[in-house]
């Protein structure tokens, strides 16, 4: 139930403008546009209303099964051009899994901080501080669908931006779950505690040990780079800094896996009220 709330708020946020990518056999779309490929992240861009298919590529057995299991026709003004699958592994990245779908794009609308944080009803909020991999990004978004987050919100500069690789590793939760992008993150973190959240930044060194550190109340969770942890100012705009109840022979846990126990801890201390 929880990723359905997050793809219904996911739906009902988009609205604004978005960001650019080009070329060929490099898994670049073109000109302004972004190449999505694999079947979960092509069936959910095609199945959101808010994100505009420029043209498909697929084999014909690829498509057909898109087409069986939506119950559903592809657009009429939707380009299509049928492939085997050798000549789609060459519009994508190298070596990318591409299912048989090939799918460029154009980027999602922009969202505010404000939608969100008008449409979320106390849902967790997960935050990024400089966390660039894709496949990182991609992870927790999947997980924030899973456990109903609110939002993803990450600084517009040091955040990776819309592409195949992140859409695959996300497996269609880029079209479910707001991203929202910030010039300042502490900036965001003060609105975000205005607005009721209690801030919860989550690091190897914190004194509070997750999830005994979770309030009864709205919570947003602050996760920084793998390595270089936090920085101090988002640090210090945190309300707690605590750590996951890892064994002492593991120093740290990959940000993506750090972000779905500290989502699971929330969607079940939010199911046992």
């Amino acid at each position: 139930m929880a990723g359905r709330d997050g793809e219904k708020m996911g739906r009902a946020l988009r609205g604004r403008a978005g960001r650019n990518q080009g070329g060929r056999g490099s898994g670049r779309g073109s000109a302004g546009a972004v190449r999505l490929w694999g079947r979960h992240a092509v069936e959910a861009a095609l199945t959101n209303p808010d994100r505009d298919a420029k043209k498909l590529w697929g084999t014909r057995e690829a498509i057909q099964q898109l087409l069986d299991d939506n119950g559903a026709e592809l657009p009429s003004s939707l380009p299509v051009e049928y492939a085997q699958a050798a000549d789609l592994a060459r519009l994508v990245a190298r070596d990318a899994p591409h299912q048989g779908l090939v799918l460029d794009v154009l980027p999602l609308p922009e969202l505010s901080l404000d939608d969100v944080l008008d449409a979320a009803e106390g849902h967790v909020l997960v935050l990024l501080d400089q966390v660039t991999d894709p496949h990182n990004v991609g992870a927790i978004l999947r997980s924030c669908a899973a456990f109903g987050a609110a939002a993803l919100i990450t600084q517009d500069r040091h955040a990776p931006p819309e592409s195949g690789v992140l859409a695959k590793s996300a497996s269609g939760a880029l079209e479910a779950v707001p991203w929202v992008r910030v010039v300042n993150l502490a900036r965001a973190l003060e609105k975000i505690s205005e607005a009721g959240y209690w801030r919860i930044g989550l690091d190897g060194e914190g004194l509070a040990v997750f999830p005994s550190a979770l309030p009864a109340g709205p919570v947003a969770l602050v996760l920084g780079a793998e390595g270089e942890g936090l920085r101090h100012n988002v640090a210090q705009h945190c309300d707690a800094i605590a750590r996951l109840p890892i064994a002492s022979a593991i120093e740290s846990l990959n940000v993506s896996n750090a972000a779905a126990i500290a989502l699971y801890a929330v969607a079940t201390r939010e199911d046992a009220d």
